[in-house]
């Protein structure tokens, strides 16, 4: 599961990681929670990425009601290609969700839960693998929503939370934003060992509550 995240790298450290610009406007974000709007990075027709604003909570275009995104945050990678709420989307709009890190909470002794917060263990911008639609059935402007896709924990998880987020190399955005791409090369891609390393630490109570934004938010704690 990924509930909450983080992301709030330097825009060098975007560029050099993901091999394009960071936005031209971004504000730092310590707790990041669903329904909330996020910077997400889409392919136009020709495949180059873009930044895309979109709420988090996937609502399908074919949905009666909005409200479906809150239970929508996150799309399985084990079943994304044939439960109807997700597989149209992978099918067709498959997206990026840029991270410093993200969060998972870890019952103690005391059987209270103690945020965590995880990272690449070289401290660079990570990306968990996505998938997005457009919801055009309510008043205004069309509603463009995401979720992120999960899958089993690997080792270093596996103590905190027993799913994860699927973390892509930046190598694998062109396969992943590919429309011609073979689906089941894809399944594989996500559901294949975590190559990447990663770190974590206990942070403050605080990020419990998405009304706090802060840095501190990330700083070890104990």
């Amino acid at each position: 599961m990924c509930g909450r995240f983080a992301f709030f790298s330097p825009a060098e450290a975007i560029t050099a990681a993901f091999g394009f610009g960071a936005p031209h406007v971004f504000t730092p974000r310590y707790n990041i929670a669903p329904t909330q709007q996020v910077l997400t990075i889409v392919s136009d027709e020709s495949g180059r990425p873009l930044w895309k604003q979109q709420q988090w909570g996937l609502v399908p275009f074919w949905a009666k009601d909005q409200a479906i995104g809150n239970r929508m945050i996150n799309a399985r990678a084990e079943t994304i290609a044939e439960k109807p709420s997700y597989r149209q989307s992978f099918s067709r709009r498959r997206c990026l969700v840029p991270a410093s890190g993200f969060y998972e909470w870890s019952k103690g002794d005391d059987d209270k839960k103690t945020p965590v917060f995880i990272s690449r263990a070289d401290e660079a911008p990570l990306l968990m693998a996505g998938i997005w639609d457009v919801w055009e059935k309510g008043e205004g402007d069309p509603l463009h929503s995401f979720s992120i896709v999960t899958r089993e924990a690997n080792d270093f998880m596996r103590d905190l939370h027993h799913r994860m987020p699927v973390i892509l190399e930046p190598a694998a955005m062109d396969d992943w934003f590919d429309p011609a791409a073979d689906k089941e090369a894809l399944l594989q891609k996500v559901n294949a060992e975590v190559a990447i390393e990663l770190q974590a630490w206990p942070v403050s109570r605080r990020v419990n509550s998405p009304l706090n934004d802060a840095p501190e938010l990330v700083e070890p704690v104990g």
